[in-house]
């Protein structure tokens, strides 16, 4: 049974969707930024570091491992979200982790479309890269749009001649912009604020009207996946991109590659920005921690 302190995020998007129903939805960055990481409780001992020249922030939780780093690729459809929205999020996980993380921003959608994004999240990566961060010392992680980019970011770098890093983090990942998940009919009375509808608006965004869902630097379910470290991927029962995650793990294991798929009955879309209320939030963190640490050789 799902936790009281959970209910919290069920609220959040619930709130969301009656926003769009009602069409109230706040577009000020900075207030939608601020109610959104009200989710996230402040995790002790970690401090907060602006990157000179760049739209990103150094997490440093004490005693942390200096030369292994998540980066860090927030949610919000492409449309939302920033560096600061998961800020708290992303230092639990590092705290869970023993690692620094990189939290960036990327270009956002109406105003820039694909491949700003993944370009954006590959400038990162070369930019770890070149503070001598060997690349098996680095993990991609993120939720929702972030987690579809922790894949897609990979090939995209591999194409442009960059090393693969050591193994991705997605969790609640968004990954099938065409919708046809049977999870969008099953999930539909229980996901809080996702529908079919609403994915692929936000697809054709992103996209624009000549781009292609079947890009896979967009969707890394028609990339080639092989190569790639290994995945660990979670996923809340109740949200309608449940099958996202599924049809990512398939993908994987048809690849060869090393993956493994956590399922949290009854949670939401990204439950884990209830880090540090839900019990569900903070077990799904240090499952990730756990997991992530002996990828990252420590």
């Amino acid at each position: 049974m799902a936790s009281k302190e959970s209910e919290a995020v069920r609220q959040h998007w619930a709130a969301g969707r009656k926003a769009v129903e009602q069409g109230t939805l706040d577009t000020d960055q900075e207030l939608t930024d601020h109610r959104w990481a009200e989710l996230t409780t402040e995790p002790p001992n970690v401090d907060y570091l602006a990157v000179p020249g760049r739209e990103a922030l150094w997490i440093v939780p004490h005693n942390a491992a200096s030369d292994r780093v998540l980066l860090c690729l927030h949610g919000g459809g492409f449309v939302g979200g920033s560096r600061y929205s998961h800020r708290k999020l992303f230092a639990h996980l590092a705290r869970a982790a023993g690692v620094r993380a990189l939290a960036i921003d990327y270009p956002l959608a109406p105003g820039h479309t694909h491949p700003a994004p993944v370009d954006a999240a590959v400038d990162a990566y070369r930019w770890l890269l070149d503070q001598d961060i060997a690349p098996e010392h680095i993990v991609f992680t993120g939720d929702s749009a972030g987690g579809g980019l922790a894949i897609t970011t990979q090939l995209r770098a591999r194409s442009l001649g960059l090393p693969l890093p050591a193994g991705a983090m997605p969790f609640s990942p968004w990954v099938d912009f065409e919708a046809i998940g049977a999870s969008y009919d099953s999930n539909r009375d229980r996901d809080a604020y996702f529908h079919r509808d609403l994915v692929r608006g936000l697809a054709w965004i992103l996209v624009g009207p000549d781009g292609s869902l079947r890009d896979p630097f967009v969707s890394p379910l028609y990339g080639d996946l092989t190569g790639l470290g290994p995945i660990y991927i979670q996923v809340g029962g109740d949200e309608v991109l449940l099958d996202d995650a599924r049809q990512l793990a398939e993908a994987a294991e048809k690849a060869g590659v090393e993956v493994r798929l956590d399922l949290f009955p009854e949670m939401q879309h990204t439950f884990q920005m209830a880090a540090g209320r839900a019990p569900e939030a903070d077990d799904a963190v240090q499952r990730m921690g756990r997991w992530v640490r002996p990828v990252l050789g420590l």
